[in-house]
């Protein structure tokens, strides 16, 4: 199995979401001004934002090689054919699904939380050209149709074996921390361009949930109620 970063992906969205910083580590000098200091949510709600219209993030990306047999017996002779099939799979995962309530402010430690929707498997997308097949039909082979029947069972079940191998334990693994590596930084470089240093943010995955610390329910705060106690708390003070 070859296994690689979907690196130009993902430095596009970690781009964008600089760019996105940068433009409110200018408004936050005004909200400064104005408010007695930058104001994270917004911040943050800007970046989530811009990471929905991404719609899609590819952090991750790798190469597996099937390697299947299918045999054949039919009127005393016997056919055997064994197909050599690589495939590329995407793991992606879909940002549009982000929604206010997956992203948690905690003003206390300064910790932006992040629930991501899980990785989603594209593919695979099988090599033709660098497939490769062996053996021969004989006889069985010229009385009846079994060689094409083989080449077809052996490209079945490479195509579900491909998809088994990405669904393992270990590039699952390798995908989520990619993921959580790209959107922590898309978020975090905003948040320190608008002059928040010490903020952190840390990505989990939806299913990872119950082994974060239980406090993480009772500190943090849905976001979208944070934005609105921010907004209640500007117009009473106009």
């Amino acid at each position: 199995m070859e296994k690689r970063l979907n690196k130009p992906l993902a430095i596009v969205a970690i781009a964008v979401a600089l760019l996105v910083g940068f433009l409110f580590g200018g408004l936050a000098d005004v909200g400064k001004r104005l408010f007695g200091g930058p104001d994270p949510e917004s911040v943050v709600n800007s970046s989530l934002q811009s990471m929905r219209a991404q719609n899609r993030l590819v952090p991750f990306v790798a190469r597996y090689v099937s390697v299947t047999s299918s045999r054949q017996s039919r009127f005393g002779f016997s056919a055997e054919r064994t197909l050599i099939l690589p495939g590329d799979v995407r793991y992606e995962v879909d940002l549009a699904k982000l929604q206010p309530d997956d992203v948690r402010w905690d003003e206390a430690t300064k910790t932006l939380r992040v629930r991501l929707p899980d990785i989603e498997i594209a593919g695979p997308e099988v090599d033709l050209a660098a497939s490769r097949e062996y053996g021969e039909g004989g006889v069985l082979a010229a009385l009846t149709d079994a060689e094409g029947r083989l080449d077809k069972a052996n490209q079945a079940r490479a195509v579900a074996d491909l998809r088994k191998q990405a669904m393992a334990e270990v590039p699952m693994r390798l995908a989520r921390d990619a993921a959580r590596s790209a959107i922590e930084r898309s978020f975090a470089m905003p948040l320190k361009a608008a002059g928040i240093d010490d903020a952190k943010v840390v990505a989990r995955f939806a299913a990872e949930e119950d082994r974060e610390d239980p406090s993480y329910i009772d500190h943090s705060r849905p976001y979208n109620e944070v934005l609105e106690d921010a907004r209640a708390r500007r117009e009473g003070a106009r």
